[in-house]
């Protein structure tokens, strides 16, 4: 199973897509474990939105889909 999730920064108003076999984990590594990358700029992370997936191909499609314009519009309306 994989998760597609968006992460949304209240501090910074940003927001990030992703996806992962383990949710909680990844969101620790967001939050805290990571020491690189650009999600450690704009810490503290919070879970706004998840979808699953039962093969990585499918996930993968759907994190593309939710990069794009129509898909960030829909995660920004989640926000407000």
């Amino acid at each position: 199973m994989f998760t597609v999730y968006a992460l949304y920064s209240d501090t910074f108003n940003k927001i990030y897509i992703g996806f992962t076999s383990d949710l909680e984990a990844r969101v620790l590594s967001h939050n805290q474990l990571a020491t690189k990358g650009y999600t450690i700029k704009y810490r503290p992370w919070r879970v706004i939105h998840t979808e699953i997936f039962a093969t990585k191909a499918e996930a993968m499609k759907r994190e593309k889909q939710l990069k794009s314009a129509a898909g960030r519009n829909f995660i920004h309306s989640l926000i407000k």
